[in-house]
């Protein structure tokens, strides 16, 4: 079995602990999964299994986007609503002044990670020291808003809808964070739903109960996507049987004996079979197509 699993991730749990509970029901030993979610947050986790570990690395880039529910007038130390209060103000926001507070989000900006995320620092996540009341200073990071909207504003209860997609690497929470010291009344973070990620949206996506029903029917096969869902934005490219062969063993292939296809990364495909076998990089300088994932042969666990 491989492939990749879409999971709509509860609230509540880790997605350390989703990805714990889809592999269980799986019966696999190896999974990984792409962009953690808090705790709090649900929505889209793309988790794959077996060898299909092997293609995290070379995932692209890509755009990630989010519902969010907003609180103005409340801060918190996690910058969300889970988190411990630090200050409660009146908020008096009218709805032409978030939209013209959100403007500023939008391009391209440098974020502060805030302290309670998986951030690594030294070899310690920035969420252990926080829970020991230590805050560091962290590097900011650059980020991408690509589009922001505020949707369902309650000018009485001073709540509203985020919607944002950004790049790889955004918090939401600090957005909200940011957006409520520019507003000058504080936000924090009542819910987040991720609803896109790796190619996938909510729509691509089974939840827990779904898994535990087909793994006890003997079907859960019927919801695990082809590993090449996540690269389709690569243009494909097929091989001969015997160039396979070359590419697993770690060989380059000649461009000119493949088509000259031009300078960039593909999906590569079996000839003979149509399967799918990895990812690749035609140099169009040294005129040699190179695997940057090739998925072994009969790996499957």
């Amino acid at each position: 079995m491989a492939g990749i699993i879409c999971l709509d991730k509860p609230e509540g749990i880790t997605s350390s602990k989703a990805l714990a509970l889809v592999r269980r029901l799986a019966g696999m030993k190896k999974a990984g999964h792409t962009g953690t979610l808090d705790p709090m947050a649900t929505g889209v986790l793309p988790i794959f299994l077996g060898r299909s570990t092997r293609l995290i690395g070379v995932l692209p880039p890509r755009a990630k986007e989010y519902r969010a529910q907003v609180c103005l007038g409340v801060t918190t130390d996690t910058l969300d609503i889970t988190g411990r209060v630090l200050e409660r103000r009146e908020a008096h926001v009218t709805r032409e002044q978030l939209t013209q507070a959100l403007n500023h989000f939008v391009g391209e900006t440098m974020q502060t990670p805030p302290m309670y995320s998986a951030v690594s620092v030294n070899g310690v996540r920035l969420y252990e020291l926080a829970r020991q009341g230590v805050e560091i200073e962290r590097r900011r990071r650059r980020i991408t808003v690509y589009a922001i909207a505020a949707e369902d504003f309650d000018e009485r209860e001073q709540t509203f809808t985020l919607t944002v997609r950004c790049s790889e690497g955004t918090y939401i929470r600090t957005i909200a964070d940011d957006l409520g010291k520019m507003l000058g009344c504080g936000a924090c973070l009542k819910a987040l739903r991720r609803t896109y990620s790796t190619g996938f949206s909510l729509s691509d996506c089974v939840t827990l109960e779904t898994l535990q029903m087909l793994a006890e029917d003997g079907r859960l096969e019927k919801c695990i996507l082809p590993e090449d869902r996540a690269f389709q934005g690569y243009a494909p490219l097929t091989v001969a049987r015997t160039q396979v062969r070359r590419l697993r063993n770690g060989a380059p292939l000649a461009l000119e004996r493949i088509g000259h296809p031009g300078p960039g990364t593909y999906r590569v495909y079996e000839r003979e079979s149509g399967a799918f076998v990895g990812i690749g990089y035609a140099d169009g300088a040294a005129g040699e197509l190179r695997g940057k994932s090739i998925l072994p042969e009969g790996e499957m666990t």
